[in-house]
């Protein structure tokens, strides 16, 4: 995510489909195979500090949150990344991130105190989630600290130092500053980033988080990517967008295992009172739209739409600490309905579910919906869906999958309630007589249907349906 509420630029936004047309282009490469892949070649289910915590998260609170994952039974149904957004580390101010000795970030002790037998903090609390059968990940942004550069820090593995690989140009960071970008042609800076990656694997990290991500970012996600895999340690590796174009694709799918291109879901519509809000969440079918050809199975690697905020229900709901307090009297800012618009979304898209909610305050019928089996086996397919249809008040998303039934979001972008149609042949099914239609919302109840298939749905609201030849 990033720190910015950045808005979609006309030029990155898709024009509406005429019915039944696609869009997408011939995929780009395939990502690389084992590191940063790793052993999870699905779509990420799991949970980010970022959403409810912000600058207060602390060890007791990551750990918490990966307690209620596992008993709530989230755990059991694939949630399993329990991931650490920024504000982990030591961030004095604008003169950079502290730095250790080889120039890399020092973790904040006083948020994240050493272990029982002296261990880094993060390595405590990521041992922690590992013994409850989870995955842990953690947040960092490109470049080399002011910091490091003014200490002429050397650079371990190498005869480098950090003046030697810095370019002197900003890069971004966006809460602490401070960073300047890494000139890959020096020699020492694979190196470097080797150094920080191989920390991690010793802390126990499964998934990176590189935020703050631009087209001119390309030999950051190589490098990165190239680190992950000399360290041994299969690590997922995110890319999150600065502010990006379709330009960085090919890159991004070569070496990073998911995306977000989208602006941060808790502040693209402005929300105040809640996690998040419709206009937020709508952002996403252009999302989808324009990134389609770059994500999903066929090239190993997916379009993150952003934290999923469902959990809290209508709250409120709220948490203190030593570093801070945080209250969201909406929850999650969502009616039902436009809870169900977003797993049906972030599924079809095959985005990574990485709920954003507080797990320890979980809703009931949001709980319900988070362990919906048949939505999320349409996630973890990882085949991303096409937009069929663009009206202005309705949206039609689908995608065939590989038993050759046909999932189909008929999405409701009004505010009032509103019939969604389309047919069989415009989202991809052969001709037929009848087709057999199972609503994935209401426990794939199963109906008759003919070529025209079509639903009344509420305001924000969307009819996931999954369509077989009868």
């Amino acid at each position: 995510m990033r720190k910015l509420a950045l808005s979609l630029l006309a030029a990155a936004v898709v024009a509406p489909l005429a019915m039944g047309i696609s869009t997408a282009t011939a995929p780009a490469a395939r990502a690389e195979a084992n590191p940063p892949r790793g052993t999870d070649a699905k779509p990420v289910l799991g949970w980010s500090s970022w959403s409810f915590y912000r600058k207060t998260t602390d060890a007791v609170d990551v750990e918490a949150q990966a307690k209620a994952m596992r008993s709530s039974g989230l755990e059991a149904e694939g949630y399993k990344y329990i991931n650490l957004d920024d504000f982990w580390y030591q961030c004095p101010g604008p003169q950079g991130p502290n730095v250790d000795q080889y120039g890399r970030w020092v973790t904040d002790a006083t948020r994240f105190p050493a272990g029982p037998h002296g261990q880094n903090g993060i390595a405590a609390v990521a041992s922690y989630v590992h013994k409850l059968g989870e995955k842990f990940g953690i947040y960092v942004t490109p470049g080399i600290s002011d910091q490091a550069v003014a200490a002429n820090t050397p650079v371990k593995g190498s005869s480098y130092t950090a003046s030697q690989i810095a370019t002197g140009a900003t890069e971004a960071n966006y809460n602490c500053k401070g960073m300047q970008g890494i000139n890959y042609s020096s020699p020492g800076a694979q190196a470097y980033v080797d150094s920080i990656v191989d920390e991690y694997a010793s802390w126990g990290v499964d998934y990176i988080k590189l935020d703050g991500i631009k087209d001119d970012n390309g030999p950051d996600i190589e490098a990165w990517s190239n680190a992950i895999r000399q360290s041994g340690r299969p690590m997922q590796l995110d890319t999150t967008e600065g502010e990006y174009t379709t330009a960085i694709a090919p890159v991004i799918d070569q070496y990073a295992t998911q995306f977000e291109y989208s602006p941060d879901v808790e502040e693209g519509g402005h929300a105040t009172n809640g996690l998040t809000d419709y206009a937020s969440i709508a952002i996403r079918f252009d999302t989808l739209a324009l990134w389609q050809p770059y994500s999903g199975s066929k090239v190993d690697t997916y379009d993150d739409f952003d934290s999923v905020e469902v959990g809290n229900g209508t709250g409120p709901v709220s948490a203190t600490n030593p570093f801070g307090s945080v209250s969201y009297p909406d929850g999650d800012g969502l009616t039902p309905d436009e809870r169900q618009t977003v797993l049906s979304l972030w599924s079809l898209g095959a985005s990574p579910l990485i709920l954003g909610t507080d797990l320890t305050q979980l809703d009931p019928l949001d709980l319900s919906y988070l362990k919906n089996r048949q939505v999320l086996a349409v996630d973890q397919d990882g085949i991303a869906a096409s937009r069929i249809a663009d009206t202005g008040t309705d949206q039609v998303i689908a995608k065939t999958e590989h038993d050759g039934s046909v999932v189909v979001g008929l999405f409701n972008t009004s505010s009032s309630p509103e019939v969604v149609s389309t047919t069989a042949s415009a989202i991809g099914l052969p001709a037929r007589s009848g087709y057999v239609e199972s609503n994935l919302w209401a426990n794939g109840k199963a109906s008759k249907t003919g070529a025209a298939i079509s639903a009344t749905v509420p305001a924000h609201g969307v009819a996931l349906l999954r369509i077989r030849t009868a």
